[in-house]
């Protein structure tokens, strides 16, 4: 069996683009991504563990975030938002 390949990241969902284009606004003007998830995320587990998703196959999300986060550098976020069928994420590897 091969080995698989795992990745660390974080995110942030949010219900619209304008919103998640916000939050990227935010990050380059060097904004936490940590604060902002806790403070933005729609994603229950992430509000008190700044959106993190601990190691992942790409294979276990959805392949619109999958193919987002394994693009990106390690320490990197989305410059775009990612549109999944749970809303718009925006990344962190």
């Amino acid at each position: 069996m091969g080995k698989v390949e795992e990745l660390h990241a974080r995110h942030i969902l949010v219900d619209s683009e304008e919103k998640a284009r916000e939050i990227i606004g935010k990050l380059d003007g060097g904004a936490k991504f940590e604060d902002l998830a806790g403070e933005y995320t729609a994603d229950p587990s992430g509000k008190g563990n700044g959106g993190d998703l601990g190691y992942f196959a790409k294979t276990d999300m959805v392949p619109e975030f999958s193919d987002a986060a394994f693009a990106l550098e390690t320490g990197a976020y989305t410059k775009d938002p990612v549109k999944s069928q749970f809303g718009w994420h925006v990344i962190k590897s």
